[in-house]
């Protein structure tokens, strides 16, 4: 075990912390819960054959979505009071596609924003004539409700070059109103490129326009050499701006650009790109092409939650923008110490994931190494410290916890009292060592596993390493409680 950085063994740290946990049990006070953003709770697909998904929360305490619909001939708007109330929402069409001329074909990506005390979306089309003559359009709403606002057509969000262009989005920084989007420029051998330049108004840029990124890694190039499908969401003195890359199909994926907060964000030597994609297909969970996605929060505000579609199958046969089978999909978006989002990877369909915070080591959280259980801090590889909690596997109302990256894997007790992480053999003994009882924190807050076979057993740390044990006294009752965030 290394030693800490002042030279100290690790041993000593955990001696300190059991005589201050002691010193607060002979007080009658506990250690302070471990701040953390609760955890959230979806269930995953949220909308089938809705893709190019965006979320947006108003202030009048409504979610608002709107999507690609497969047949490309109309925009859809839903609301809902929580996320997962809008995969039962009710749906209204707003706008339906012209029987002829510009905006009559490929409608496609919408998002919609409140700017101004008016209601905008933004969306991309192509012509009678020609579909692909794709180009960016504006709607202007007026009204409470989007559902039932008056709309208006804008018409086209000139740039300088009359090409395919798609993906408008905005936002703010620093008090000004930036339009960001995808365009194929004349004399780049690509198909498209990310741009932003100033708004004058919702539908009207001015000013310089920039050229922010060209596809030309490998991962931005297969089949085609896209970025697309920009958005930003601002934290920590930074913006990201996630864009999509390569073809729609099991290659596509999330790219993210950085810039520092207050910086010239007209000057594309503000941003830097990721050297490689920050989200991506995942054949353990069974999910391809994730891209296309937006920024929400949830219900309570603290937590960030990525929104995005994929399809839950590899192979398509024929032109991928023929498949009507990308679906919406949520998760949790984490945050590493250093301030920077962690993706993750798409998690399996189902119960969305938690991670479980040490009550009495705030900074670890539980993960899997070489499939050992332990508690470690900056746990960047997100998935090994994410678990689904499911029906237990041995029923009689228990719960078992499964691996996110590994499937079919769950924690559960060997013989020897350690917690590993292992896969279901389908054997009672199995069944009954991956169950536990939730229970109400033992510290206090937050929550523990109890072993149903062995009455007062919980899941608790040791010297960083997860056991399924006795718990008799104060600093037990602290290692056997955990923050789901």
């Amino acid at each position: 075990m290394s030693p800490l950085p002042d030279g100290r063994p690790r041993r000593w740290w955990r001696l300190a912390a059991m005589t201050v946990l002691c010193a607060l049990a002979a007080t009658g006070l506990h250690a302070p819960a471990a701040t953390a953003a609760p955890a959230v709770n979806y269930t995953n697909p949220l909308v089938n054959q809705r893709a190019d998904t965006q979320i947006y929360k108003h202030t009048d305490g409504y979610y608002y979505f709107t999507a690609t619909v497969p047949e490309y001939d109309r925009i859809v708007l839903r609301r809902a009071t929580t996320l997962q109330g809008l995969s039962s929402a009710p749906e209204t069409v707003i706008w339906r596609k012209h029987s002829s001329g510009v905006m009559g074909a490929h409608i496609w990506a919408p998002e919609i924003h409140f700017i101004d005390g008016k209601w905008y979306v933004y969306f991309a089309a192509g012509a009678t004539n020609d579909v692909w003559a794709i180009r960016m359009y504006v709607l202007e709403g007026t009204g409470a409700n989007p559902l039932t606002a008056s709309w208006a057509e804008k018409g086209q969000i000139r740039t300088p070059w009359e090409t395919f262009a798609l993906d408008a989005s905005t936002f703010t920084a620093s008090g000004v109103r930036y339009l960001i989007w995808a365009q194929a420029e004349p004399g780049i051998a690509t198909n498209t490129n990310l741009y932003i330049a100033r708004l004058a108004n919702p539908w009207t840029i001015t000013g310089t326009t920039t050229r922010l990124t060209i596809p030309t890694l490998a991962w931005e190039t297969r089949g085609y050499k896209v970025a697309e499908g920009p958005t930003v969401i601002q934290r920590n003195g930074k913006l990201f701006m996630t864009y999509s890359a390569s073809a729609t199909d099991a290659n596509y994926c999330l790219g993210m650009l950085t810039a520092t907060a207050g910086s010239n964000l007209l000057s594309a030597s503000s941003w830097t790109k990721s050297a490689n994609p920050v989200f991506a297909s995942n054949a353990a969970t069974g999910q391809w092409g994730p891209g296309h996605n937006s920024f929400t929060v949830s219900e309570d505000g603290a937590s960030d939650i990525l929104v995005y579609h994929d399809r839950n199958y590899r192979d398509i046969s024929g032109d991928p923008l023929n498949d009507p089978n990308r679906r919406t999909r949520l998760q949790k978006l984490y945050w590493n110490a250093d301030g920077t989002p962690n993706f993750g990877i798409p998690v399996p369909d189902g119960a969305t994931p938690v991670r479980l915070k040490s009550y009495n080591f705030p900074d670890r959280f539980v993960r899997h190494w070489e499939y050992r259980a332990r508690i470690d801090p900056n746990v960047t590889n997100l998935a090994d410290s994410q678990f689904r909690i499911v029906t237990g596997l041995n029923g009689g109302g228990s719960v078992s916890l499964e691996s996110t990256n590994f499937p079919g894997y769950f924690l559960r007790q060997r013989s020897n009292g350690e917690a590993w992480v292992d896969r279901n053999d389908g054997t009672a003994a199995f069944r009954a060592d991956a169950s536990y009882f939730q229970r109400s924190g033992l510290a206090g807050a937050g929550v523990s596993f109890e072993s149903p076979s062995y009455s007062g057993r919980y899941l608790r740390h040791s010297n960083y390493l997860l056991y399924v044990q006795a718990v008799t006294d104060t600093v037990g009752r602290a290692d056997a409680t955990f923050i789901l965030e």
